[in-house]
């Protein structure tokens, strides 16, 4: 059996994935705060093995003992393939430095940077020690590698979870590792983050009239097609280790 996690597994993206990794026979685990009601019936249609677990990512106890969960429902000896998806991610904060609320600033980090490495840590134990195979994608975003007025903290936490996939897949190179990492940039979609984005102030995001042209000039992705992409890439495994891979070099 081949597994799936897949965080942020609602709506969006992480929905799109879960969806696609359905109608490829794979078992799903979402993980979020709310039931995606469409992947249940999906799962039902297909008879494919679907589940859900609810998690507060901005919670490191809470992640610890749901993943903890998850982790000995997949590394068994049933399991043939394990893939990890780290998809979840908030854009709020958006402000400048300087104005940041203490407790949004701290969720941002832990939700974009704290939660994918915790989660991989665990995960990468877990399969050493069952010798099920294990594949992790990490969620990232084009803000990783440029600065973007009022994204400070969005800019960090990517570029921070960039550097921990290059140097992740850098040690298990090292160590001979049988276990993949690697960063998938989406670009820009039509979701509900993009809508955030244009409901922002001038003063807090400077290019706020640019992303507003993004989604009047219908120049957003569908979600669809960068999951699909990414799916096709991670199921066929002939994945470099620790590389960021872009949406617009797969398609």
């Amino acid at each position: 059996m081949k597994y799936a996690i897949i965080t942020g597994s609602s709506r969006g993206l992480g929905a799109a994935i879960a969806k696609r990794m359905l109608e490829e026979n794979v078992s799903v685990i979402g993980v979020s705060r709310s039931q995606n009601e469409e992947l249940k019936d999906l799962s039902s249609k297909n008879g494919v093995n679907y589940h859900f677990y609810t998690c507060n990512l901005a919670s490191s106890t809470e992640i610890s003992s749901v993943f903890q969960e998850i982790s000995e429902l997949v590394f068994n000896k049933q399991t043939d393939q394990v893939y990890l998806i780290n998809n979840a991610g908030i854009i709020e904060p958006i402000e400048t430095a300087g104005l940041f609320d203490d407790q949004a600033m701290i969720t941002n980090i832990q939700v974009n940077l704290t939660a994918p490495i915790q989660i991989c840590n665990l995960f990468l134990k877990r399969a050493k020690e069952s010798n099920v195979p294990l594949s992790i994608a990490n969620v990232t975003s084009g803000a990783a590698e440029r600065p973007v007025h009022g994204w400070s903290l969005y800019c960090s936490t990517k570029a921070g979870l960039n550097m921990f996939t290059q140097t992740t897949g850098l040690e298990l190179d090292n160590q001979q590792s049988p276990f993949k990492v690697i960063g998938y940039s989406p670009g820009i979609m039509d979701t509900e983050m993009q809508s955030t984005i244009r409901s922002s102030s001038e003063e807090a995001f400077a290019e706020l009239d640019k992303f507003k042209d993004f989604k009047e000039k219908g120049m957003l992705k569908s979600p669809t097609v960068v999951a699909n992409a990414l799916v096709k890439l991670v199921l066929e495994g002939q994945v470099e280790n620790g590389k960021i891979y872009y949406v617009n070099d797969l398609l």
